[in-house]
């Protein structure tokens, strides 16, 4: 995504600043990285309470396979559900589950 759509599906926060890491972006408020931009896809941030929420509409925790000890490894972030990218409100929805998680976090 480039930094007018960012913009854009975060609006429910306010603006958000982008960083580029980890081949991909980072995406900022108030401070707290609330989301990736990785993978060709929006990742929220989460924690317990907002895992349970993403997973409940079908979204699976960001897990990788660490290199050396072959383990899997489950990152804090969930992939946006689709249906999020044309529905404003919905959007709005998840990313202020993201910011809360964030601030919970912080």
């Amino acid at each position: 995504m480039d930094a007018d759509d960012i913009q854009d599906l975060f609006r429910a926060v306010g603006p958000v600043s982008v960083r580029r890491m980890f081949g991909g972006k980072g995406i900022y408020a108030d401070g707290m990285i609330i989301a990736l931009d990785l993978f060709d896809g929006i990742m929220l941030k989460g924690d317990k309470e907002a895992g349970r929420l993403y997973e409940e509409a079908g979204s699976a925790q960001w897990t990788y396979t660490h290199a050396k000890s072959g383990k899997p490894v489950a990152m804090p972030y969930w992939p946006i559900p689709g249906s999020a990218y044309d529905d404003p409100d919905e959007a709005a929805q998840w990313v202020r589950i993201a910011y809360d998680a964030a601030r919970r976090l912080a």
